[in-house]
C-alpha cells in the first residue's frame, strides 16, 4: 500500500559563511555606460569678405568699352572702401586700362580727322586740274576765287576785268545785278526782261550784267548760283548776241531755293542751237570769277554808283542811280528808264532775294 504523503525536500546546508554569488554582467555593458559631460568652446570659422561685382565688371569692360570701365571701376573703388570688399586691384587694372583705351580712341579720332582732310584736299586738288584723265564738273565743288585762274581781258561779251557781261552800246547805262537762283531775280527778268532786251536792241542803253552767287548755300552743296552763273558766262564768250536769251531760258527753267538745282548737262541743255559749253562748263574757271564778282559787289566800293555795295538781288542801277520800285511792276521800271535819271536821285532799298 503506498504511502501518499510527500517527501520533504532535501535541506542544504547553511551557506552563510560562503562569500556572495556575482551578480550577473551584461556582455559590453561597460561601453553602454555614458561619458561624463564636459563643455567644449565652439569654434568659429574666419568669413572671407566676397569681390565687388562692379570690380570685375571694370575690368571685363576695359576690354570692350573703355568709358564703361573707367565709371565702374571709380564706382567699385567706393564702394569697396565703405563695404570693405575685395576686389581694388581689379577696379584699378579697370581703371587703368579704360583711361588708356579712351586716350587711345581720342587719338585715333583726331588723326582719322586730319587723314581725311588731308585726303580729301588732294582729291580735290586732283579733281580740278583733271588728275584723273580729264577735266570733271564742278556741280559739287566750292568755288575758291583765292586760288588764281581768274581769265582776264575781254572776251565776247565778258569784261573780265571789270566783272561783268556787257551787251549793247547804248549811252545809257544799266547795271543789272542777279543771283540765278534768287526767286526775285526771277520776277524781275519775268516782268522787264523783255523791256530792256528792246532797249539794247534799239541801241538805247548798255546793260551790264553781274551774276553773283549769294545763293551758292541754298541749292543743298551743288553750289548751283556758281554753275549757273559760268554757263551765263561761257555763253556771253562763245555766243554773245545769245546772252540775253540764256539768260531769259535760265530763269524760265529757274529752280526753287533749297534744291540742287539744274545739272551742268540741263544748264548746257540750254544754251542756244550750233552752241556746246559743256565743255566751258566742266573747265569751271568762270566759276571762281563768279564768286570774285560776288565778293567785289558784297564788299564795295561800286563805282560810279550811288551805294557803296551789293546787299541783296535783284539790285538794278541805273547811270549809277539805284531803281527804288516794284520788281514787278513794268511801267513803273520804264517810267524810271525814261526819266534818265542818274546818280544822285533819291532812293530807297530795294527788294534782296538773297
Amino acid at each position: 500500500m503506498s504511502n501518499d504523503t510527500p517527501e520533504p525536500f532535501p535541506s542544504y546546508p547553511d551557506q552563510s559563511g560562503l562569500p556572495a554569488s556575482p551578480e550577473p554582467v551584461t556582455p559590453h555593458q561597460d561601453s553602454l555606460q555614458p561619458y561624463p559631460q564636459q563643455d567644449y568652446p565652439q569654434q568659429e570659422y574666419p568669413q572671407v569678405p566676397r569681390t565687388n561685382t562692379l570690380a570685375i565688371v571694370s575690368l571685363v569692360s576695359a576690354f570692350v568699352v573703355s568709358l564703361v570701365a573707367v565709371i565702374t571701376g571709380h564706382i567699385a573703388l567706393g564702394q569697396i572702401a565703405r563695404r570693405g570688399e575685395r576686389g581694388r586691384g581689379l577696379a584699378i587694372a579697370g581703371l587703368v586700362l579704360g583711361y588708356v583705351g579712351l586716350a587711345s580712341t581720342v587719338v585715333l579720332v583726331v588723326l582719322s580727322i586730319l587723314f581725311a582732310a588731308a585726303f580729301g584736299r588732294v582729291f580735290l586738288n586732283m579733281a580740278q586740274h583733271g588728275g584723273f584723265g580729264g577735266p570733271v564738273t564742278s556741280a559739287t565743288s566750292e568755288p575758291d576765287a583765292s586760288q588764281g585762274f581768274l581769265p582776264s581781258g575781254t572776251l565776247g561779251a565778258a569784261h573780265f576785268d571789270d566783272g561783268y557781261l556787257s551787251v549793247g552800246t547804248g549811252s545809257q547805262i544799266v547795271d543789272e545785278y542777279i543771283d540765278p537762283m534768287c526767286p526775285y531775280c526771277g520776277q524781275f527778268e519775268a516782268t522787264n526782261g523783255a523791256l530792256l532786251a528792246s532797249r539794247v536792241d534799239d541801241g538805247s542803253i548798255t546793260l551790264r550784267l553781274h551774276a553773283l552767287t549769294f545763293l551758292d548755300q541754298a541749292s543743298q552743296g551743288t553750289y548751283y548760283s556758281s554753275r549757273a552763273s559760268a554757263a551765263l558766262t561761257c555763253v556771253a564768250t562763245l555766243a554773245p548776241d545769245s546772252t540775253l536769251d540764256y539768260l531769259a531760258a535760265v530763269f524760265a527753267n529757274q529752280p526753287q531755293e533749297n534744291t540742287q538745282g539744274l545739272t551742268d548737262a540741263e544748264l548746257a541743255a540750254l544754251s542756244p542751237a550750233g552752241t556746246d559749253i559743256s565743255a566751258c562748263i566742266a573747265q569751271g574757271d568762270y566759276q571762281m570769277w563768279s564768286e570774285a564778282n560776288t565778293d567785289a559787289a558784297l564788299n564795295g566800293p561800286i563805282p560810279g554808283a550811288e551805294i557803296d555795295s551789293i546787299q541783296g538781288t535783284p539790285t538794278v542801277l541805273v547811270d549809277g542811280a539805284q531803281y527804288p520800285g516794284g520788281l514787278t511792276d513794268s511801267r513803273e521800271f520804264e517810267a524810271f528808264l525814261d526819266s534818265g535819271s542818274g546818280f544822285g536821285q533819291s532812293t530807297t532799298e530795294g527788294s534782296s532775294g538773297a
